[in-house]
């Protein structure tokens, strides 16, 4: 794994490294296909105000401006880049709804920027990987369910340990602290996000310090938090608290929706956690996060909710639902604890060789002759001793070299086993598991 940077927080793999990468977004980009989701990108920039409306981060946001620009134009003023894709996708929708079908399935793979302190799961410059699904006025339900699997699907795919989705809903917890009192339920769902990283005590001093919370609404409001199951028990332990509200009682039917679904689809990967607050204040409904088990110290790595009111166009409103992977923070994690290895570094997997500088053009014709019949495929640049463009192979990692006679007959080699045959270009293939750098999970 590439130690040094140069500025820290905006990682750049070495070339085996990246092979890793792509085949962790080729998974996800195969998955999120497979289920219908069609691929979209949008611009690396928005407006300031636009994101500090939606998401509340001022301070992690870079702005953007020309450095050689006397003025900034009116629609030049005020821009930064994303820190994630909802807020950019939710704008997209609203621009694009006349061009659009609905309820539209969208996935998107991009980089987000955000000013943190860099440190192994969070970067300055990261790659998402985002699954949503967007109606025009009104949303199923069971789009939430939906979403939940196909996340499932897409992480057991990838070389990473076990893991557990993690779901809660808002309508749950609001309507479990407005009937306990405690109205400012936006402020107890942000105190209640920093449960596993200050601990109990800390968040029922916040919520008696910062909202005048009284004893007993900080005792039922941990014991909410604290409430996690594999199953629909978490409905019993709910009423067991002896609370009573009309948007409790619909959020409880939601995750009782999701979990029961969840268990007969995907048993052991998908828990109730009441916990679970997400603090971005546009989620409205059902709300996600994943850790990988044993890893809990790296964070989510998979999360998102349903957010009924980000975008609106007039009396138009755009209700989705959507999880965000976090594909750098899963591949760092990957390379560091080496969960999977490569066969190779390089795509290539034959060095055509020169007997003399004469042969250069006949080689090409031999390395075609591969390309088209899907080989990769190198020839070397000069005609060095046999024993020198073979160790040139070794050292890339390239498995087979190819000689041609004076003659016109050809000869491929296996430099690792030293095994050497005639061979046809027009018909000869390297073994199946030689075409391409295979990946190996640990």
């Amino acid at each position: 794994m590439a130690r040094k940077a140069s500025l820290s927080g905006f990682p750049e793999w070495l070339p085996e490294e990246r092979l890793i990468e792509q085949h962790v977004l080729d998974v996800l980009r195969r998955t999120f296909e497979l289920h219908g989701f069609s691929s979209i990108e949008t611009r690396a920039v928005e407006t300031v105000g636009d994101l500090l409306r939606k998401g509340e981060i001022d301070k992690e946001v870079y702005a953007v401006s020309r450095l050689q620009a006397e003025e900034a134009s009116a629609s030049e003023a005020g821009l930064a880049l994303h820190y994630d894709l909802t807020v950019p996708f939710a704008r997209y929708v609203v621009e694009n709804a006349g061009h659009l079908a609905f309820p539209f399935r969208r996935y998107q793979i991009q980089k987000c920027w955000r000013g943190e302190r860099p440190q192994e799961g969070r970067a300055r410059e990261f790659t998402q990987a985002d699954i949503d699904v967007v109606g025009d006025g009104v949303l199923p339900f069971r789009y939430d369910i939906e979403l939940a699997l196909t996340v499932v699907e897409a992480l057991e795919a990838l070389p990473i340990p076990d893991f557990t989705l993690r779901v809660n809903n808002r309508k749950l917890a609001e309507g479990f602290y407005t009937a306990i009192g405690l109205q400012d339920t936006a402020a107890v769902l942000r105190s209640i996000d920093k449960l596993e990283k200050i601990g109990p005590e800390k968040v029922g001093a916040l919520l008696q310090e910062e909202l005048g919370a009284d004893d007993d609404q900080v005792r039922l409001a941990l014991e909410l938090a604290t409430i996690r199951t594999p199953d629909t028990s978490f409905v019993e332990r709910v009423r067991a608290l002896g609370v009573a509200h009309e948007l409790l009682d619909e959020g409880l039917e939601e995750l009782r929706q999701v979990i029961a679904e969840a268990t007969r689809r995907a048993p052991g990967r998908v828990v109730a956690d009441l916990s679970i607050a997400r603090g971005l204040d546009y989620y409205t409904g059902t709300v996600y996060e994943t850790v990988l088990d044993g890893h809990e110290g790296l964070g989510s790595i998979c999360s998102g909710g349903r957010y009924d009111a980000l975008a609106h166009k007039g009396s138009r409103t755009f209700p989705g639902v959507g999880l965000s992977i976090g594909v750098t923070r899963l591949v760092s994690r990957i390379l560091s604890q080496g969960f999977a290895s490569v066969s190779r570094a390089v795509p290539t997997a034959v060095l055509v060789a020169l007997a003399d500088d004469d042969a250069w053009s006949r080689a090409q014709d031999v390395a075609t002759a591969l390309r088209q019949r899907g080989i990769a495929t190198e020839v070397a640049a000069t005609a060095e001793k046999f024993g020198r463009q073979i160790r040139f192979a070794d050292r890339r990692g390239i498995p087979f070299v190819w000689f041609t006679d004076a003659d016109g007959t050809h000869e491929v080699k296996d430099i690792r086993s030293g095994e050497q045959h005639s061979a046809d270009p027009a018909s000869w293939s390297p073994p199946a598991e030689d075409v391409r750098p295979v990946i190996t999970i640990a």
